[in-house]
């Protein structure tokens, strides 16, 4: 197996399941990948931590780096926000993360 790739596990917002194979060697996180793989994560702000419409709900027990204060920040200003939400923008794509599921939150319009 190339180690160079890693499967990730997203849950759409009509709750359909499907695994990718994402990699971990250009720098991406989860939000570049889901709008590479054309799932509706907006991503407005970039990935700048600017804005809530790439949050997501980390499904799978994976030992994600702590939320930075921007990050905190903007959860505490999104709607739909859970216990483990997370913006993806945040998430970078690593190999330690083999195996990570996560949900697409629902929109916030």
């Amino acid at each position: 197996m190339d180690s160079n790739i890693i499967d990730i596990t997203i849950v759409d917002r009509n709750g359909d399941e499907q695994t990718y194979q994402a990699p971990t060697d250009m720098g991406l996180n989860l939000m570049d990948f889901c709008r590479a793989v054309e799932l509706p994560v907006k991503g407005e702000c970039g990935g700048m931590a600017l804005c809530a419409t790439c949050q997501v709900y980390v499904l799978s027990d994976h030992p994600l780096a702590e939320a930075s204060d921007d990050e905190l920040a903007m959860l505490d200003q999104a709607f739909f926000v859970k216990t483990n939400s997370r913006l993806g923008c945040q998430i970078h794509l690593i190999p330690e993360l083999q195996g990570l599921k996560v949900a697409i939150a629902p929109e916030n319009e």
